[in-house]
């Protein structure tokens, strides 16, 4: 007989969304109170979890450490054989389990209460052994698993993981953590790029900025677009402030007049006060710039107004930010 894989799944989905709705009980005084720990630590915090609990308390370490509050995860069994070593009086031991009695995480407690870290329980069982060790319980109990056995972790481990964000994100804003901050630990791949590369690093300096002076004809311009390929050209006066900017659409544009490229000057049909960016604006923001805008190239000026650099978007699609 063919299973309806779909309502099957449809199923899992509807009881793990009521899993997580149910987590808003538990945003209370002990929630509260178990951030504060978290939040005045001066050391780490120091994640244990065991079987499923320990991929979530994994997961749950590594968004703590990316969101501003030093953390890692340490396994049970891995501590009770020398990494409780890692653990110090400054630090803050949070452990996991959905049942609250899980033998591996029970065993080190003695160790870390003798330590004298500050320890705080996530499990489903406000009454449970490891909920009553604790300094502060965080309550992650689910009315049912996703699984029809009811054995395998899966309402339980989404909840779970859904509080240690609920916990990260509260940190996060409690220390006016920004975007640079979280850059910071963020320096690879398209996100570091987003958030680190600015417009100096990117840039066509010196001789590879397209620029002609104010008494330059529209076909001296147009060599000069095509000499530097950017589809743009800064107009500078005398003393080589920018007045001016000719693309590629103001070509299109002047194709209907009566404009003689040969005899008439590239102030006449440039773009006056054109949009400009400074060399410490970050990439991804001149990105929302020039989308916004509608522009395909930005001049880069000094805080007198000299250019100092050019850029457009095959620049940004190259580095990596689009």
């Amino acid at each position: 007989m063919m299973k309806n894989f779909k309502q099957l799944a449809q199923n899992v989905i509807e009881i793990e969304q009521q899993a997580i709705a149910e987590l808003s009980a538990f945003i209370d005084d002990d929630f509260a109170k178990a951030c504060e720990l978290m939040f005045n630590c001066s050391g780490r915090v120091i994640v244990i979890g065991m079987g499923k609990s320990g991929h979530i308390g994994g997961k749950i370490a590594a968004t703590l450490a990316s969101t501003g509050t030093p953390s890692f995860f340490v396994h049970p069994g891995e501590a009770s054989h020398g990494d409780l070593g890692m653990i110090t009086l400054d630090d803050v031991v949070l452990t996991i389990s959905n049942s609250g009695e899980t033998g591996e995480v029970l065993a080190i407690i003695p160790v870390i209460k003798r330590i004298g870290a500050k320890l705080i329980a996530m499990t489903g069982k406000p009454d449970s052994t490891l909920a009553k060790l604790a300094d502060k319980h965080i309550c992650v109990q689910v009315s049912q698993e996703a699984c029809p056995l009811g054995l395998a972790p899966t309402s339980s481990t989404t909840a779970t993981l859904v509080m240690g964000d609920a916990v990260a994100v509260a940190l996060l804003n409690a220390r006016g953590f920004t975007a640079d901050d979280f850059a910071l630990s963020h320096p690879g791949g398209s996100l570091g790029k987003r958030l680190l590369l600015r417009l100096t690093d990117i840039m066509h300096k010196n001789d590879r900025i397209p620029m002609v002076k104010a008494d330059a004809k529209i076909k001296d311009a147009l060599v000069e677009m095509s000499l530097k390929g950017l589809g743009m050209t800064a107009i500078v006066d005398s003393n080589n402030f920018l007045i001016g900017l000719f693309t590629d659409g103001d070509l299109r544009r002047i194709l209907d007049a009566k404009i003689d490229i040969h005899q008439d000057m590239i102030t006449s049909v440039m773009t006056e006060q054109p949009y400009v960016a400074e060399q410490d604006m970050l990439a991804a923001e001149a990105l929302k710039i020039m989308e916004d805008k509608k522009i395909n190239g930005l001049i880069i000026v000094d805080k007198d107004n000299h250019p100092i650099g050019a850029m457009n978007m095959h620049d940004l699609l190259k580095s990596g930010v689009l």
